[in-house]
């Protein structure tokens, strides 16, 4: 989840603000229930390509809004669309594709004229005000048997209304899968744009970009805590070596959390937020140590000739993935928290590096080297240890990081020319979205489900 290139060179060469607080859920009062039969869509581990043709024509009442509350309701639209077509669920029809339709209004005599182009399913919103508030009333259809299957409403100023279009779409593959949506989801990366290193958040989407830290210096390796709350991070200071620092979200307040050596790097969070796994410099080598959320009960992990860092703590917060060269060349390892059971788990490529838990634990992704000194995104199965490339030669791609429900990731790539943060989805390695366009871009680490 780190960055390959600062791994093994920089680091050993060197030997919102306050404003990141989530905004309150906007008013949604509890729906009917459902009605119709129990329609599940169920993807399995590698289909995560659209699966779902939906109708999703213009919203009535947009026309009718004004000035800000126009721009609210066309923002709520154009997101729950881009949310719904990103959920790797669902290829919407819009308002484009269905002009060739002759609809009436009355669901009775248009659902066959939706499924003439393919369609299964329909979304049916309305946006209005009510006072100073947009509120949305959304509803989702089966098509064959006219039946609605989740209905919604919700109601928010106008400052939230991108959250309300995130909390919908939420819902619609959260009844869908039995899966949460990414939509409610942040990423966690470091930038220069402002002439230093700081660390930043964003929507999953791109959306939002705001500051976390403001150390004017260098800040690295964001690491999110499993409940969403904090931030880990690496920064240094003239007067000592990297050293750790947690960030709390909310209030912005930053404590240092590991300061002792000269050198402190890659924290990697356990899933139940208690502890931080991390690299340390002893002496010219590199280990792997854990410790308490505080700070406090550091404990050596490794024991190697080799630079062992890049920890990643696994879903289950039984095992710890993380890089190490006492093989001869940078590969992944996997052990149990107590440093015992050791096993590689990469064998094709000669630099591997920079692991990436897959929500159910089953894989890891990360950076391989490939032709002319570029990395790609591969991913290994830690049963099988059958290894693929997700991405292939365009640019070098790096740090990568799963999303919570286990079908895109984030990543580093050169592509586009600078180092910028990209998402693409798992299963083919398509779908590719640039998140991030100012200065230059590293590491990103999503979140969980945020709290």
């Amino acid at each position: 989840m780190r960055s390959t290139t600062a791994l093994f060179a920089p680091l050993l060469a060197a030997g919102l603000a306050a404003a990141g607080a989530q905004s309150p859920p906007p008013e949604s009062p509890a729906p009917p229930p459902p009605v119709g039969d129990g329609i599940t869509v169920v993807l399995d581990r590698g289909s995560q390509v659209a699966v779902v043709l939906l109708a999703f024509p213009t919203t009535p009442g947009l026309s009718a809004l004004q000035g800000v509350a126009a721009n609210a309701g066309r923002e709520l639209e154009r997101t729950l669309r881009k949310d719904l077509e990103r959920s790797g669920i669902f290829e919407v029809l819009g308002p484009d594709q269905l002009a060739v339709l002759s609809l009436t209004g009355d669901l009775a005599r248009d659902a066959d004229q939706y499924r003439s182009l393919g369609a299964s399913m329909l979304l049916q919103n309305e946006v209005k005000l009510e006072g100073d508030r947009i509120v949305l009333e959304g509803q989702l259809i089966d098509l064959a048997s006219r039946q609605r299957i989740i209905g919604k409403r919700y109601r928010g100023t106008f400052d939230l209304a991108r959250r309300i279009a995130h909390a919908f779409a939420d819902e619609i593959v959260l009844f869908l899968t039995s899966k949460r949506g990414i939509a409610l989801t942040s990423i966690a990366f470091y930038s220069d744009r402002d002439s230093f290193k700081e660390i930043f958040l964003m929507d999953y989407d791109g959306f939002d970009q705001r500051r976390l830290t403001a150390h004017k210096s260098i800040s690295m390796s964001p690491s999110w805590s499993g409940q969403g709350d904090a931030v880990a991070y690496v920064s240094f200071f003239a007067e000592r070596g990297p050293a750790l620092y947690l960030a709390d979200v909310a209030s912005g307040r930053k404590t240092p959390l590991v300061s002792e050596g000269s050198l402190n790097a890659s924290p990697s969070f356990s899933a139940d937020g208690r502890q931080v796994a991390f690299a340390r410099a002893l002496g010219a080598n590199i280990e792997i140590f854990t410790c308490n959320r505080d700070g406090s009960g550091v404990r050596r992990l490794t024991n190697s000739g080799g630079i062992d860092t890049n920890p990643a703590w696994s879903p289950s917060g039984k095992e710890i993935a993380f890089t190490s060269s006492r093989s001869g060349t940078p590969q992944i390892y996997v052990m149990d928290t107590e440093g015992s059971n050791l096993r590689r788990v990469t064998f094709q490529g000669d630099y591997n590096d920079g692991a990436s838990w897959s929500p159910d634990g089953t894989r890891l992704a990360y950076a391989t080297r490939s032709e002319r000194n570029r990395f790609d995104l591969a991913l290994v199965d830690l049963v099988t240890l059958a290894a693929r490339r997700i991405t292939q030669g365009s640019g070098s791609n790096e740090s990568p990081s799963f999303s919570p429900d286990g079908r895109r990731l984030a990543f580093t790539s050169t592509r586009a020319g600078g180092t910028q943060v990209f998402s693409l989805r798992v299963a083919d390695g398509g779908d590719l979205e640039q998140l991030t366009f100012e200065g230059h871009n590293w590491s990103p680490d999503w979140s969980g489900y945020l709290r």
